[in-house]
């Protein structure tokens, strides 16, 4: 038997307040004129192109207005968070009737005039998307790509015990493999310092043509695989609107309740178990309250009504308009608004007031709650570099004690996370574990390591996972680092996208604030994949994000260990960017001081005079690098020139902010054209050795005046289990070809370029045999140094019994 948790009098307000939503719903998608019906609806009223998406709609409405009836009750910190696709008209609508939408826009005013506008603007020229876009208030997740929606709700309630993310999961979208996987999200939530999510999946049975697979299969089957995520389900279904709020309503009461339970018992009393959050599956026609049939066929409760139901224009079947009339007098607009086009008062009195509003919750606009990260010094943690070239034990290892006290220094006010696909271990930020542990709710054994209820680190061998938490993390107002194989950050391309695509919009939009930039810390890179190979190659990541705005994207490769944390530093500080950083993770060489590494990041790009010899006078060569390898093998190479030709002006140029190689023009770290000449010259060869793909760097310098000039060597999808040489011989990024490369491109090298390249050309022999033979790399390889005397090189090779080796395996 049902309860009837809604007095007669809420019960028709609230249905009231449900059908003025649905009424600016349909208003929205159809009505350029004519917003309250005032005169018999005409062709003139409706906008030329219908577009926008009704099916989840007045679902989506319906749930609003019961989560403002329990933010009401019991006086609720929550949030909205919009998963289905093409969301908006719900999000807008009931934002709008909250008064936040009006607050923002005072153009869109709370009458007939500002609904004119209100209709108008919906995907229409100048005006806002179908989704619950960034223009819309309240809103975090845009829902144009689906599969995000709950890893946002979970990143925006760690470390905010007060808020509830109420997040409606489209049976579509949760058929996306992120979104299947984020239900495992509950395992990572801790009750006592973390919010609570609330799911509610909305079954409306249907995508865009075909039906989904959680409609279609049974309810004993869905139940099972609910709880068997760990959630406890409660089902509404139904379509008859008064039995629906009722349900509803009981619904909503029931959860709420038991997270506060949850949350009490963890809080106050010592019970540590994984609870069973709850969660809601609301089961309701697509298109509910919409045209029942169109021209013969049913459309409410069906795939046809997942668009625009009803087509409308002069060309369509005459009886279309008056059918589209009656839907919306359906609704009874004049029990709604009154004269004015105002929402009657005692349906405004419904919604909850000031920041208690979803639309106006200041965890929906960052910005407002964001606090300074607290910072140690950087250079405290300074690699000593007496001389350039001395070994380090890694750069990520060095910036993991770092990382390590920033989460010292933040535990107290809980804003500062490291994320990662349970690869922080691996990424060398092992230091991080000193001050914190990974958060996990799951069971545990005696062997399990860095295993606690509560902690800074959060892994899941999920990158989707990993960067829509982060994301939620910092939408919400915190900051965060996400560390990951660089072969396969490839994997949240897609998340990527719509990151960044939010944070150019948001840029532009003065309500909103700007928040802590992601940053991204891409670490086991493509050339030191010594065990993994082929499949572990790939610096790709850098090509995709580059194609986004220059205003929002920034590319960090630091040299060395000091270079790193300097760049981290500021990116860590920084606001609204995306930030890629690349650096390595194995024992290699240092270059800079501190107090050089800091100048050089600041400058973003420089000669280094040390490594050069064309002081005062023009180079006869410009060998560039950008990369920790790259930057290893050009220096190797310059040892080798500097030597075997000594005549040879050479300038070594260190890439750190790889958007300097753009002109100003296109990029605001972008060189100015005087400034890049003076570096690379307007006419004499520059080789450049490079990270990723080479094509990059010259979409990056095609309009300079020496690009014709500009040979790049870089990563050209060459790669197997092999030794970290190799991996650059293989691609012709190594130190021989590089040299060879020059001689080439500078005919003065004569007789001596003709012998020395001839002997390189033997010594990539060498090494290969030696590889094979001995699988590590020549000596004289692995303990290069800057700076050390080298004989000349060896002509020849010698053989000793069924394996070739060089007579002097220390010649170049």
């Amino acid at each position: 038997m049902q309860v009837n948790t809604l007095t007669p009098q809420l019960l028709h307000g609230m249905d009231a307040y449900w059908r003025a939503a649905n009424y600016l719903s349909v208003g929205q998608i159809y009505l350029y004129d004519n917003p309250l019906l005032k005169r018999p609806l005409a062709l003139t009223d409706v906008k030329r192109m219908l577009l926008g998406h009704w099916g989840t709609t007045p679902g989506q409405n319906f749930i609003y207005v019961h989560l403002n009836r329990v933010i009401h009750e019991h006086n609720l910190d929550m949030i909205y968070i919009s998963g289905p696709g093409h969301g908006g008209p719900a999000v807008v609508s009931n934002t709008y009737l909250e008064g936040t939408y009006s607050e923002i826009y005072p153009n869109i005013s709370r009458d007939d005039a500002g609904l004119r506008k209100l209709f108008k603007q919906f995907s229409f020229p100048g005006g806002i998307p179908s989704h619950a876009s960034p223009e819309c208030p309240g809103s975090i997740h845009e829902g144009g790509e689906l599969g995000y929606s709950l890893s946002h709700a979970f990143g925006a309630v760690f470390d905010n015990p007060g808020l509830i993310a109420a997040c409606v999961i489209g049976d579509g979208e949760a058929e996306t493999g992120p979104l299947a996987t984020a239900w495992h999200s509950n395992k990572f939530l801790d009750p006592v310092t973390d919010g609570a999510v609330l799911p509610i999946l909305h079954l409306n049975g249907y995508k865009i043509s075909n039906p989904t697979v959680l409609a279609r299969i049974t309810r004993d089957e869905l139940e099972q695989l609910l709880c068997g995520y760990g959630w406890a389900p409660c089902f509404v279904e139904g379509h008859e609107p008064a039995l629906m709020h009722q349900a509803m309503a009981a619904a909503l009461d029931t959860a709420v309740e038991r997270i506060k339970d949850i949350q009490q018992d963890a809080r106050v009393g010592s019970s540590r178990f994984r609870p069973r959050w709850p969660m809601i599956v609301l089961i309701s026609p697509k298109g509910w309250t919409g045209p029942k049939t169109v021209d013969g066929l049913q459309v409410e409760g069906t795939f046809r009504s997942h668009q625009v139901p009803l087509a409308v224009s002069a060309t369509s079947p005459p009886e279309h308009l008056k059918q589209l009339e009656d839907w919306l007098r359906s609704y009874r607009p004049e029990e709604l608004f009154d004269e004015r086009g105002r929402l009657k008062p005692e349906l405004a009195d419904l919604a909850p007031k000031g920041d208690r509003r979803m639309g106006a919750n200041p965890h929906a606009n960052g910005g407002m709650l964001l606090r300074d990260l607290r910072m140690p010094d950087f250079c405290d943690y300074a690699v000593e570099v007496l001389a350039p070239g001395v070994l380090g034990i890694g750069d990520t290892h060095v910036l993991g004690r770092f990382l390590r006290d920033i989460v010292k220094l933040n535990t107290e006010q809980r804003n500062f996370r490291v994320f990662g696909p349970d690869e922080t271990l691996s990424n060398g930020l092992e230091a991080v574990f000193e001050a914190t542990a990974r958060q996990w709710d799951a069971g545990t054994v005696p062997n399990d390591e860095f295993l606690a209820p509560s902690g800074r680190v959060m892994e899941m061998l999920s990158e989707h996972q990993c960067e829509g938490w982060l994301e939620g993390y910092l939408l919400t107002g915190r900051h965060g680092i996400f560390n990951c194989y660089e072969a396969f950050i490839h994997i949240v391309d897609s998340m990527f996208n719509q990151h960044a695509k939010w944070l150019k919009v948001t840029r532009h939009l003065p309500w909103r604030r700007q928040i802590a930039s992601l940053n991204y810390l891409l670490a086991s890179h493509v050339w030191r994949q010594d065990h993994n190979g082929f499949t572990h190659q790939d610096p790709g990541f850098i090509d995709h994000v580059v194609n986004k705005k220059a205003e929002v994207v920034r590319v960090y490769l630091p040299p060395d260990a000091n270079c790193l944390l300097s760049v981290m530093d500021h990116c860590l500080r920084s606001r609204h960017y995306v930030n890629v950083v690349i650096a390595g993770k194995h024992p290699a060489p240092q270059w800079l001081t501190m107090d050089a590494a800091v100048k050089h990041c600041i400058e973003g790009i420089g000669i280094w005079q040390w490594a050069s010899n064309d002081q005062g006078i023009a180079p006869d060569v410009v060998m560039a690098c950008c990369g920790d390898v790259p930057t290893l093998e050009v220096l190797a190479a310059v040892s080798i020139m500097r030597e075997h030709l000594p005549a040879l002006k050479i300038r070594v140029v260190n890439v750190v902010d790889l958007m300097r190689l753009q002109p100003q023009s296109e990029h605001p770290h972008g060189l100015s054209d005087r400034d890049f000449d003076e570096i690379f010259t307007v006419d004499k060869p520059v080789i450049f050795a490079f990270h990723g793909y080479p094509t990059l760097i010259h979409r990056l310098t095609y309009r300079r005046t020496n690009h014709d000039n500009f040979h790049v060597r870089g990563y050209k999808e060459e790669g197997t289990i092999t030794t970290p040489f190799d991996m650059t011989v293989l691609n012709d990024l190594d130190r021989f070809h590089l040299v060879m490369d020059t001689i080439d491109r500078l005919p003065q090298t004569g007789d001596q370029g003709i012998y020395l390249k001839r002997q390189l050309k033997e010594k990539l022999i060498v090494h290969k045999q030696y590889i094979d033979a001995h699988g590590e790399d020549l000596p004289e390889v692995r303990d290069w140094k800057w700076g050390a005397a080298r004989p000349k090189a060896s002509s020849g090779i010698a053989i000793h019994g069924d394996r070739e080796v060089a007579p002097d395996v220390t010649s170049t």
